[in-house]
């Protein structure tokens, strides 16, 4: 190996300079780099060491269960796996690549060695069957569950047709270097999203081609457009944001998938798989040889509602709600009943529908939002992220009223567009950061954790990209799962893209492709647990509360962990893509390049 290779190749990744990226995409294709492709008769030959999960020798492999315990099992969908494993997984692909420019490190990608429970055989198959169904019964017992998607009535009548949330039997190995960086980033980025919403001509600007070719982002920016020709003024801003990284196993490096200020799921169910694993790690501990003290506390749900809780009370209003803007139809209700638990104890509150407020709602005169004949003064949106919230014209005229108002919004439609792909690919340009913050130090752990993002406009990227799709995203300007594209679906449609001309290049952004390593879990769904490749991502939440001049909350606050099959390219629970997971801390060295 080449030690200049290794650096040559991550000055690729992290440069966004263009002759940089195409270097070491020369690079890998003059060394002889494969293009990443997958078949199952692959994956039968190649698979990595668990992470964090107890070897059940051979009754692990089999995940047979005892006559005994019927209802909860765990099938294989993989031989038993290799102690060497050159894996490289991303999306739709187990990538196995060849690559003399990557370390040998990132190349193996093995997680640590598992601990073996006594016994193993049999006595290790009753073990994991026994663990299965304790993690099941916590999970009714402790409010662990979502809708049933087989109940139509799940996603509107509360207590109806519920299912345990999918989970990972056990946390997920994760160096405590990543994640002092993650929770670091927390604040600075949570500064960031307040300072850019206060630039509302850099918005307009930035996304004003991409209003053009999507409609969603084109009535967004009227509704801000609106409040910035009156002069609209927010003094009282709260953010409740969470950022979403990756570990990519080919330079050692932390890097930012997306940040997201709107409806930032799972506070509440997050927090409930932290402490699972933590319950299960303590009364299997002589099994599993794992310390529960290394799974770190989550209070996410509680920090969630504190923050709100301390907005209310800077609204300065006591018979004033907190008002949370709800779908009509929500399988994850439960996960929003956490943080409603909260607030019920101390503040007003109240749960409605674009569509409820805008047919109950008002503003009076002097700004002040009244729904349903009470006033509000804060709006926590769990909705209108997506065009599907917004059916008809009523919803749109619910936002434009929100905004209307007085009452604090979380987000403001300025903090919501801050969110969008196409302002994390602004911000990701030379010197753009510097517009916005003032430390020089704080600046560069940004730069630190950015992965490639480029617009379409650049016709050697998207060259590059056509030529080699396996190492890019094409992301539209969309929140949930379900929406990216990978591969070949990437390389055709931006094929016809440049063949319509257009501004439909706009709607678009190219993003590095992200490469962590993979390795056997257990997951567990419907009471079936199985074993399979998985990957994982982890997610930082971040609160922010500003009056005028006064920073009132700026924190990490808590977090989010999702594993997903590696043959999975997207990565949302809700969107049944993922299970939650919660992450189990190493001292692994980091040696970063």
């Amino acid at each position: 190996m080449k030690k200049n290779m290794v650096n040559t190749y991550a000055l690729g990744k992290f440069s966004k300079d263009l002759s940089a990226w195409k270097t070491m995409v020369r690079k890998i294709i003059d060394e002889g780099a494969e293009t990443p492709h997958s078949t199952r008769n692959e994956l039968d030959q190649i698979a990595e060491t668990p992470r964090g999960t107890p070897k059940l020798s051979s009754a692990m492999s089999s995940c047979v269960s005892s006559s005994s315990q019927p209802h909860h099992y765990c099938v294989r969908r993989l031989p038993a796996p290799t102690s060497r494993a050159h894996l490289a997984v991303g999306g739709s692909y187990t990538s196995h690549f060849r690559r003399r420019g990557v370390s040998l490190r990132a190349m193996r990608a093995e997680a640590p060695p598992s601990v073996a429970p006594a016994g193993g055989g049999k006595a290790g198959a009753a073990v994991l069957s026994e663990m299965v169904e304790t993690a099941a019964v916590w999970c009714a017992a402790h409010g662990l569950v979502v809708g049933d998607r087989d109940n139509p009535r799940s996603g509107t009548v509360p207590g109806v047709g519920l299912v345990h949330a999918p989970f990972s039997l056990l946390p997920t190995r994760f160096p405590a270097y990543f994640w002092k960086q993650a929770c670091e980033l927390a604040p600075i980025f949570n500064e960031l999203v307040d300072r850019v919403s206060l630039d509302g001509k850099f918005l307009q600007d930035s996304l004003s081609r991409t209003k053009q070719v999507d409609d969603f982002t084109a009535r967004l920016l009227e509704i801000h457009a609106e409040m910035m020709a009156v002069n609209k003024k927010e003094d009282i801003r709260l953010g409740l944001h969470r950022s979403d990284y990756m570990l990519d196993s080919e330079t050692n490096s932390l890097l930012q998938i997306e940040l997201n200020t709107i409806s930032t799921s799972f506070p509440g169910l997050g927090s409930l798989v932290s402490e699972l694993h933590r319950t299960l790690l303590k009364q299997y501990r002589e099994v599993l040889g794992l310390d529960s003290e290394r799974v770190p506390w989550n209070y996410a749900a509680t920090q969630f509602a504190e923050a709100l809780g301390k907005a209310w009370a800077e609204y300065n209003n006591d018979s004033a709600v907190v008002m949370m803007v709800v779908q009509p139809e929500e399988r994850n209700m439960y996960d929003q009943y956490w943080l409603v638990n909260h607030l019920r104890e101390s503040y007003p509150f109240v749960m409605k529908s674009l569509a409820q407020v805008e047919a109950e709602g008002k503003v009076l005169a002097d700004g002040t939002l009244v729904v349903d004949g009470r006033p509000v003064a804060v709006v926590y949106f769990r909705a209108g992220y997506a065009p599907n919230d917004y059916p008809s014209e009523v919803e749109w005229s619910a936002r434009l009223l929100i905004e209307q108002s007085s009452a604090i919004k979380c987000p403001s439609i300025s903090y919501h567009l801050v969110g969008t792909k196409k302002i994390q690919q602004e911000l990701a340009k030379p010197s753009v950061l510097e517009r916005f913050l003032d430390d020089e130090e704080d600046i560069a752990k940004l730069c630190k954790c950015f992965a490639g993002l480029w617009s379409l406009d650049n016709e050697e990227i998207v060259k590059s990209a056509i030529e080699k799709p396996d190492l890019f995203v094409l992301k539209p300007q969309r929140e949930g799962g379900g929406n990216n594209l990978y591969g070949h679906d990437l390389r055709e449609t931006l094929i016809r893209l440049q063949n319509e001309q257009g501004e439909a290049l706009a709607a678009y952004i190219l993003m590095q492709r992200i490469f962590p390593r993979a390795s056997l879990t257990h997951l567990v769904q419907g009471g079936v647990c199985f074993e399979d490749l998985t990957i994982s991502e982890l997610g930082i939440f971040g609160a922010y509360l500003r009056n005028k001049d006064k920073v009132i909350i700026n924190d990490q606050s808590g977090y989010l962990m999702r594993t997903k099959v590696s043959s999975s390219n997207e990565g949302g629970v809700a969107a049944g893509f993922a299970v939650l997971d919660s992450i189990l801390l190493t001292d692994e060295v980091i040696i970063t390049v």
